[in-house]
């Protein structure tokens, strides 16, 4: 099968989209298929991930303003092009916003099936960064989407707030997780003297520090005594949070088995942000046998079972966080408990067995396809 794969974000960017981008893509080399990549071209000076198991065909782009770690593609005859010449049989969009959105369009000239991915809730993020204009992000989405030939949703959550929205021939894909990286015995008492060299329990979050991910709501946690927040991750916001979070400590970025040392050394992993459609972070936690405190919202609802692998609490809710740490910290059988289930529960969520069911969704749409042709 020859898949032209369209991202908004790919390596070396650091963000959800780019890592199930990376991981379709070596998916689909690894099963005997033809994947290329077309995404924005990353800043100046980043070198694309020299790893990308497929060719990567880059857009020129600029830096979207106010958040220049994301790249916004120009139009460019690159991504019909690739299309052509790569004779492609299915168009993967994933994330499709500004070069996903020419890629449908390219694919519906083409007469190329389309196979479009949720993965960005855009009506909350114009509720944290407009205040406003979600019912014109829904009328985007269902205008993107409905162009599809399907849309995968990656939980319960966002699929039913597809559906209620009108977009039509919506299924489930969830996302895999690399047990192997991300395990308990990566633990390393070295990094935790370094960051707690009191002894005290590390909380720890990963992700994005930008405004939707709210993690100004773990400052009641820095006020716990004998608890010591830890911040991994970088973006716009860490200004702002290193002056709200006092005493945390901010690691930056961190990637690969750096980035799995880190999660193993935490004690509990606590999400804030709402507006999750998945949330990989958590799965990588679970996977490294910590007990996570997360809102009940989005994707966490289908990930964290309730006091058995850890803690949902209210969104936008930072007394209920600061609640549920404190429990946790007071007890360690519970952390352990929970820690050791969510292991459990995500050990056969690979990424091969995530990519076999892309796949088949692939093999449906085309046969959906030569069947219309037929009629």
């Amino acid at each position: 099968m020859r898949v032209v794969i369209v991202t908004e974000s790919f390596p070396p960017d650091v963000n959800g989209v780019a890592h199930c981008a990376l991981q379709t893509a070596r998916h689909l080399v690894d099963r005997g298929h033809a994947p290329v990549v077309v995404a924005p071209a990353p800043a100046p000076g980043h070198k694309p991930d020299a790893f990308a198991p497929c060719p990567v065909v880059h857009v020129p782009s600029l830096p979207l303003p106010g958040y220049p770690q994301v790249r916004v593609a120009l139009p460019s005859r690159r991504l019909a092009a690739t299309l052509v010449e790569h004779r492609a049989d299915v168009v993967h969009l994933a994330s499709p916003f500004v070069l996903g959105v020419r890629g449908m369009a390219a694919a519906a000239r083409l007469g190329i099936p389309a196979v479009a991915v949720y993965q960005t809730d855009l009506a909350g993020y114009a509720r944290t960064y407009m205040g406003a204009g979600e019912a014109a992000a829904w009328r985007r989405i269902r205008s993107v989407h409905g162009a599809a030939d399907l849309t995968l949703a990656p939980s319960s959550a966002a699929l039913h707030d597809l559906e209620t929205h009108g977009v039509p021939r919506v299924e489930l894909w969830p996302r895999g997780v690399d047990t192997e990286r991300f395990r308990p015995d990566r633990r390393d008492e070295a990094l935790r003297r370094e960051l707690a060299p009191n002894g005290e329990l590390i909380v720890g979050y990963v992700g994005r520090l930008a405004p939707e991910k709210q993690v100004e709501l773990l400052a009641g946690v820095c006020g716990l005594e004998g608890v010591r927040v830890v911040i991994t991750g970088d973006g716009p916001s860490r200004p702002g949070l290193e002056q709200a979070l006092p005493g945390a400590v901010f690691l930056g970025r961190r990637t690969g088995d750096d980035l799995a040392r880190v999660f193993a050394s935490f004690d509990v992993f606590a999400h804030t942000g709402p507006f999750e459609t998945f949330c990989q972070t958590v799965q990588e936690a679970m996977a490294s046998g910590l007990p996570v405190v997360a809102p009940a919202a989005g994707g966490p609802l289908d990930l964290v079972a309730h006091g058995h692998t850890g803690l949902l609490v209210p969104p936008r809710d930072a007394t209920a966080v600061r609640d549920a740490v404190r429990s946790l910290a007071a007890d360690p059988r519970l952390r352990a408990a929970y820690g050791a289930a969510g292991r459990a529960t995500v050990e056969g969520r690979t990424w091969a067995a995530v990519g076999d069911r892309l796949i088949g969704h692939y093999t449906k749409v085309l046969a959906g396809r030569r069947t219309a042709v037929a009629a």
